[in-house]
């Protein structure tokens, strides 16, 4: 495993009124950059004419004025940033897809990971379809594209291609006339819509978004749901709700979301206050300030502050213009990411006992070093808090936690753990607590990476074989007295 990632953010908009979208688009990714800082892309319908670009980096890096402007006037609109859980992070990879069939053009964004993508792909290639990316959204577009030549419409054929496809999945899809927004059957990922004065539609993946354009909050899409925008208006199709258990990803409300967002009626900025409410109820300590890590830790802090009556104080600053280190590629570069991004306040710590606040813990490289600078900063004390349960298994849904080999809570006790990241003391929020941070009653929602509970089958192994190298050992079985073989076998 390379790197642990996060989530991407999906946006769209319809318009009644033919009108420069882009800008309104690359707001709503702006402010859902948090979620996929590798790729980002923008299409837009122009009577059926699609205008699409999308490039590796962030979105202020991919679009500037003049490439917003390039993108022309449209009614609809779609845009994606992208962090990779399914396919490595190379422009082919970038979203939204766009695909040109028989009944017209269509733009799909995906946030999320299929479970069985490598069934489908197979069975896809098996009949001949040629594939120009490693991602399962590309999965997800030939499926729609199959079902559409069969059906009345695009909402049929989106509805048609539930029944095929499992996992995690939030779609936005352009087609020519309409704009589709999806959820899987479990919601596994979060994503909501609202409208703007002059009545457009918005969807996004967290309200945050709509909050960038001037677009007021209407509701959640429900798991399963299907919601469709044309010149008709807004309707639904909810055949595929209520089939399954909801499983909201916890870790949406520990870390994935922004702050300001609501996500299923609850604040995530709340869920995370109270998620620093438990930490003190189940690991409290004796401690003469609380400091949150920044800027993931702060809410927590707020929380375990009030709860304990410890004063809490900015105790480390953050540079601003480095993203977040776990999903830096590369050990050594993440190391390197750690000592630039964040310095600690050395008047707040010298000579105090310090409880330090995190969001989690996954290889211990950034908390070991995080503890390293607050002790060099005259630290008598550091107590480690984490509000989240330890890391311990594989997640499927979208978060690129792949495998166990790095996961340090796999591998080391709690008491072992503490040691290893040089900390006094170390407390995980417990996976019980973690179930009630949106609400204060436990909800249904999936802890999988946590507790080991996962709400659909596991993936069959396999990956992608165009991302593999050929093994050395098969390279030389095939040379010299096999050569035209081998050659026309890796061809």
């Amino acid at each position: 495993m390379q790197k642990i990632g996060e989530e991407c953010g999906v946006f769209g908009i319809y318009s009644d009124t033919r009108e420069k979208l882009a800008p309104l688009v690359y707001y709503g990714l702006f402010a859902l950059q948090h979620r996929g800082q590798e790729s980002a892309g923008i299409a837009v319908n122009d009577d059926g004419v699609f205008h699409a670009y999308k490039q590796l980096g962030l979105v202020h890096d991919v679009f500037d004025r003049d490439r917003l402007d390039a993108l022309g006037e449209g009614h609809i609109a779609v845009g994606h940033c992208r962090y990779s859980t399914s396919g490595e992070p190379n422009v082919h990879n970038a979203q939204p897809i766009v695909v040109r069939h028989i009944k017209g053009s269509m733009a799909l964004c995906h946030n999320g990971n299929l479970v069985n993508s490598y069934e489908l792909r197979n069975e896809l290639e098996n009949e001949g379809c040629i594939f120009h990316s490693t991602s399962d959204t590309e999965v997800i577009s030939y499926l729609v594209t199959r079902q559409r030549i069969h059906t009345h419409s695009i909402e049929e054929a989106v509805d048609r291609t539930m029944d095929q496809i499992h996992g995690a999945y939030s779609l936005i899809i352009m087609s020519p006339t309409k704009l589709i927004a999806c959820r899987d059957e479990h919601g596994f990922r979060p994503l909501c819509y609202g409208r703007t004065e002059d009545g457009a539609y918005v969807f996004a993946s967290e309200s945050c978004a709509l909050d960038a354009v001037g677009a007021k909050f209407v509701r959640d899409l429900l798991p399963g749901e299907i919601v469709v925008v044309d010149h008709n208006g807004l309707r639904t199709n909810r055949n595929h709700c209520g089939k399954c258990t909801p499983s909201l990803c916890v870790f949406e409300y520990i870390y994935f979301a922004r702050p300001d967002s609501v996500i299923e009626g609850a604040s995530v900025h709340s869920a995370r206050v109270r998620a620093g409410e438990y930490l003190w109820k189940e690991h409290p300590v004796d401690a003469d300030v609380v400091i949150g890590v920044p800027d993931s830790g702060l809410d927590a802090a707020t929380g375990f502050s009030r709860a304990s009556g410890i004063p809490m104080e900015l105790g480390m600053l953050k540079n601003k213009y480095i993203g977040r280190t776990f999903i830096a590629p590369g050990q050594e570069n993440r190391r390197d990411l750690v000592r630039i991004k964040l310095n600690p306040i050395a008047d707040v710590i010298r000579g105090k006992r310090v409880v330090l606040i995190d969001d989690s813990i996954v290889r211990g490289t950034t908390s070991e070093r995080i503890v390293r600078l607050v002790r060099e900063a005259g630290a008598k004390e550091v107590h480690f808090r984490v509000s989240a349960p330890p890391f311990l298994n594989p997640c499927y849904y979208g978060t690129d936690i792949d495998s166990r080999e790095n996961l340090i809570a796999c591998h080391h006790t709690v008491e072992e753990t503490c040691k290893i990241i040089g900390a006094d003391s170390l407390g995980y929020l417990s996976v019980e607590s973690a179930k009630k941070l949106a609400t204060g009653e436990t909800g249904n929602y999936c802890a999988a990476c946590f507790d080991g509970v996962y709400p659909t089958e596991i993936p069959a192994e396999g990956k992608d074989r165009f991302e593999q190298k050929i093994p050395k050992e098969w390279v030389l079985r095939h040379t010299k007295k096999n050569d035209a073989r081998a050659e026309s076998e890796i061809d």
